[in-house]
């Protein structure tokens, strides 16, 4: 935490307490507060949780006579600058007040209790971002076609039923770090102009200290636990596409922001449809004389009735005709289209009566084929 920010904020009022009272009276309000407002005594409760963080960080100050005695002197100094700069004691701006950037009060009360300024433009950290989790999940396509709201298990960290988040031996307190003075970071020089800032390296980031940790979770006030969630997949996801749920991952750590969640989707195939997009495509099977001779074919639909499609006469095989509104969920609610890509089946086996029709066919069509003409020197150039 920035110097500014300690001198901001009344650790006398916090306990309860007058400036001039005694070290007894000190403690005396601090252990009521900290009993009262301990995690032990109202689990789950968030609110007695930032108010015993409260009372131990005032506690920590002015239970020392050296941090009181400075904590004083900035208090002071503190006061002076915000009435002075309003006023005419200090030129600079019009009323004889500073702006932002000619002057920044962090700069100047940078250094104590162990810290440093915030610098311009900087913020202190106020907690660690809980980790980021990936899973996957495994949907069918029909599912992956209109969507789907699927319950997921986790397995995750959560707040230690024991000790409640604090890490610390119930009926034991974390102390505010005395290396970062709770601000869970620490300069160094880097060799350069510029300093370094990084997590300190007493309290591993956290600002507090546990002296005595909890048995169950060894002082990390997390513990493994299971917990299921309600996944939203939306309609048109694509087979290994990552689906982001912010603030679904690990909760955060002194009150930073919870992880996010990252669901990896697997879509199963479809012995029938495939998907383009927005657009559904089928494949069908037509006969020789179906294509020759032109017909009206029934195509099966993902989620409906067949549809009824008209196959114009002399249809090649591999012809794609359209089937609108039959096909997958767009983002808007509409539907894209069925792509139907006709087969042309050449039968392997014939009766008699086929083979008697496939041979007046040949008969009819006489000596012309195909190919002809496809090697003759006009095709060639």
């Amino acid at each position: 935490m920035a110097a500014s920010d300690w001198a901001s904020k009344d650790f006398y009022k916090v306990l309860g307490v007058s400036k001039d009272a005694d070290q007894a009276a000190i403690k005396k309000a601090y252990r009521k507060l900290a009993r009262d407002n301990h995690p032990d005594s109202h689990p789950g409760n968030k609110a007695a949780e930032e108010r015993f963080k409260e009372v131990s960080e005032a506690y920590a100050v002015l239970s020392s006579p050296e941090k009181r005695k400075e904590y004083d002197e900035q208090r002071t100094l503190f006061g002076q600058f915000k009435g002075g700069f309003g006023g005419g004691g200090f030129g600079g701006q019009p009323g004889g007040g500073y702006g932002q950037a000619d002057f920044d009060l962090g700069d100047l009360l940078g250094g104590m209790f162990g810290g440093r300024g915030r610098g311009r433009g900087r913020q202190q950290p106020r907690g660690r971002k809980g980790d980021d989790l990936e899973t996957e999940a495994t949907i069918s396509f029909e599912q992956a076609v209109s969507g789907v709201t699927l319950p997921l298990r986790l397995s995750t960290d959560e707040a230690c039923p024991t000790c409640h988040g604090t890490g610390a031996k119930p009926g034991t307190v974390p102390k505010v770090c005395s290396k970062c003075q709770g601000s869970g970071m620490q300069t160094g020089a880097s060799g350069g102009v510029f300093a370094m800032t990084e997590p300190c390296s007493q309290c591993r980031g956290r600002g507090m200290v546990v002296e005595d940790p909890c048995t169950t979770c060894h002082g990390s006030g997390r513990s493994p636990s299971t917990r299921t969630i309600q996944v939203k997949v939306p309609a048109g996801v694509k087979d290994g596409q990552r689906i982001k749920l912010r603030g679904k991952g690990d909760p955060g750590a002194g009150g930073g922001p919870d992880g996010d969640l990252f669901v990896v989707v697997h879509v199963e195939g479809h012995r029938l449809f495939g998907r383009k997009g927005d657009d559904l495509t089928i494949t069908v099977p037509i006969a020789f004389d179906e294509a020759a001779l032109g017909a009206e074919i029934s195509v099966p639909t993902l989620d409906g009735p067949a549809v009824r499609l008209r196959v114009p006469a002399g249809t090649p095989s591999g012809r794609t005709m359209r089937a609108r509104g039959k096909g997958g969920t767009k983002k808007d609610g509409s539907r894209g289209d069925l792509l139907v890509t006709v087969e042309v089946r050449v039968p392997t086996e014939l009766n008699d009566e086929e083979r008697a029709a496939v041979e007046a066919l040949r008969a009819a069509r006489g000596p012309a084929t195909p190919r002809d003409g496809l090697y003759s020197e006009e095709t060639v150039s």
